[in-house]
């Protein structure tokens, strides 16, 4: 091959991998344009086939930058540049290995070609979403809206047998245009259908309905005094707005302007005085409690155990107080608290506004609501942790009837992260077959039904509450996914590792017989009597 192609065709390659990132960025808030997903799977399994798994590796890396970096903008809105961009690296790096592994599929039938690259996105997203310390689940296609038909998949498979459709829909795209591209016109119309099946198909799977009693429920959004980084600066007043907003609803139920609830709900970051040391504090949660006379779930800042700090949600009770509580199970890494701090510190100094590291809870975020009758059991969860699988899995494990994501958005003001964010719970909801109630200290909250519809929500910095009877789950009622638990994920991803060495063991075995003829040896009959034929990336 001439240079000046082999530059041409490189130089098309790399364009196809950063158009790939940017189809990508456009599937998620605020875009939310779900085609672009599949499209952009379709442009990097192209861009990879053929080439080496090295350079497969390169275009990954340059697809997932272009990809991360933007998405994860709002990390760095008011930290700077280095932690955001460092973030993004560790994010872009499995996508160089995604790059490998898709190369090493390229060298499959078509069929296997576009069934791998499904399976290698489930692969890339368990990892990525488990390392390292305990993995960061931002961008995951699976969650990357609630419109797409392929949520309809979250019931079977959760959001990992999601990602599966949108990435099978791709690998069936670029199957398609290959097909084409090679005159095979019905190799090419056969992708293309399985494409459309596949994107389809999933409408057929209906979501599940809550089997149980209906429950009014209250969400509390008391906004806080500025956005960024020193928006607990205030802190009593932030606790004092959410008490204001209660004490109003209280009113308006006396007024019979609206329904009493069952439950009311405050976000994340709702109290940060720990109210247990401060008595003032105790007592405006006390008494706004003993206001709307039903139990009240907020969101407060403790201290302990030891040195350390809890991110806490505490089920607040108008006759006995305060009582039930979880601790945040998984506190986010360089934000809650500071691996290696003296290391952070060389990279931005913003690490030592966390004083007190976060420890880490020891049990599933469940509460029974006392004044409810029957028990209305909530299932808690608290900011990111909704992008965790197993955190949302073990609350429906131990019964919860709906889903509450306590969040505090302040931190990134007016950026994209809160509405990505809220596409996890409408996800959850379908994949769970609960109602979710986001509880957010300065929005969006949100009331989602089980068929991931935002039936209310708040605007941006704006006190509010919301006021909703929903359908609770029965204790008992789990979907095929919540059955299944991991199985989905682990077998598409052993699928991955599988289907990937197919071509790499073919590769070695050849080069193995052809060093041997090289020395004067001779190939064995049958099978293995010729070396394995040159692939068009071997070549190059």
């Amino acid at each position: 091959m001439a240079p000046a192609e082999r530059s041409r065709r490189v130089a098309l390659r790399a364009v196809a991998a950063a158009g790939s990132g940017a189809l990508l960025l456009l599937a998620f808030a605020p875009y939310s344009v779900w085609p672009a997903a599949p499209a952009g799977v379709a442009l990097l399994s192209l861009a990879t086939r053929g080439v080496h798994a090295r350079r497969g590796a390169a275009l990954g890396l340059l697809a997932g930058v272009t990809f991360m970096v933007p998405l994860l903008e709002w990390s760095g809105v008011y930290v700077g540049p280095a932690p955001w961009l460092l973030l993004a690296a560790s994010q872009a790096a499995f996508f160089a290995g995604l790059g490998s592994v898709l190369a090493l599929l390229g060298r499959l039938s078509p069929a296997l070609w576009a069934f791998g690259t499904g399976a290698a996105w489930v692969l890339q997203e368990a990892l990525r979403g488990r390392l390292p310390y305990g993995g960061f689940p931002w961008g995951r296609l699976g969650l990357a809206t609630g419109d797409a038909a392929y949520t309809h998949l979250a019931r079977l498979g959760g959001v990992p047998l999601v990602t599966f459709g949108y990435a099978l829909a791709g690998g069936c795209l670029a199957a398609a245009v290959l097909g084409a591209a090679r005159r095979r016109t019905a190799g090419a119309t056969i992708a293309l259908a399985a494409a459309a099946a596949v994107t389809l198909g999933p409408l057929a799977v209906p979501f599940a309905a809550p089997a149980a009693r209906s429950a009014v429920v209250a969400v509390v959004q008391g906004d806080v005094p500025r956005e960024g980084l020193d928006f607990n600066a205030q802190r009593q007043a932030v606790l004092r707005n959410h008490v204001a907003r209660t004490h109003e609803l209280a009113n308006r139920v006396r007024a019979g302007e609206v329904p009493a609830p069952e439950i009311v709900l405050w976000p994340e970051n709702s109290s940060d005085i720990d109210p247990f040391l401060d008595p003032s504090s105790y007592a405006l949660i006390d008494d706004a409690v003993r206001d709307i006379g039903v139990p009240v779930l907020v969101g407060a800042v403790l201290r302990g155990p030891g040195e350390m700090s809890s991110n806490t949600g505490i089920l607040w009770d108008p006759e006995t107080g305060p009582g039930q509580s979880y601790v945040k199970r998984h506190p986010v890494p360089f934000a809650e608290y500071i691996p290696m701090r003296s290391i952070a510190r060389t990279v931005s100094s913003a690490v030592d506004r966390v004083t007190r590291d976060f420890a880490a809870g020891d049990r599933v975020g469940v509460f029974d609501s006392p004044a409810a009758a029957p028990t209305l059991r909530l299932g808690d969860v608290i900011c990111f942790e909704v992008g965790y699988d197993g955190l949302i899995r073990d609350t429906v494990d131990e019964g919860a009837q709906v889903l509450v994501v306590q969040t505090n958005n302040a931190t990134f003001g007016r950026t994209p992260q809160t509405e990505q964010q809220l596409q996890m719970s409408r996800l959850r909801a379908q994949e769970t077959g609960r109602w979710v109630l986001v509880a957010a200290t300065s929005g969006v909250s949100a009331v989602v039904s089980p068929a991931g519809d935002v039936v209310q929500r708040t605007e941006l910095f704006e006190p509010d509450v919301l006021v909703q009877r929903i359908a609770l789950a029965d204790q008992g009622q789990r979907t095929l996914a919540s059955r299944l638990g991991l199985l989905p994920e682990a077998a598409l991803a052993l699928a991955a590792v599988a289907l990937a060495a197919v071509p790499l063991a073919g590769t070695r075995r050849g080069r193995r017989l052809v060093e041997g003829v090289r020395r004067g040896g001779s190939p064995r009959r049958g099978s293995d009597a010729q070396p394995a034929r040159r692939t068009d990336g071997e070549q190059q």
